[in-house]
């Protein structure tokens, strides 16, 4: 019985454990019309550290701050945020 007990435990500790995933960045362009702005900034992406990804989650967020995504630049870790910092300004970790 101990040992049934034992291997539930190291079961369930194993399935709620997840590896740690890596922080994953986007830098992108966006635009507004009527008058014409454009901004560049730097984002938090959830799930996977791809474009493609990237671009979906972006287009919805910034469509709800009035803002359209003309594309993501790259994708990066944590390791590129801070020489990215300036040139966002504003949009540095806004959407």
């Amino acid at each position: 019985m101990k040992t049934s007990a034992l291997i539930f435990v190291i079961s369930a500790t194993m399935a709620l454990s997840s590896p740690a995933q890596a922080a994953c960045f986007a830098d992108y362009k966006a635009k507004q019309d009527n008058p014409l702005k454009l901004h560049y900034g730097v984002a938090e992406i959830q799930g996977a550290c791809t474009k493609a990804n990237a671009a979906a989650e972006l287009s919805r967020r910034l469509q709800q701050g009035g803002w359209v995504l003309l594309n993501v630049l790259s994708v990066f870790d944590s390791s590129g945020l801070e020489s990215r910092q300036s040139d966002a300004g504003q949009f540095y970790l806004r959407y």
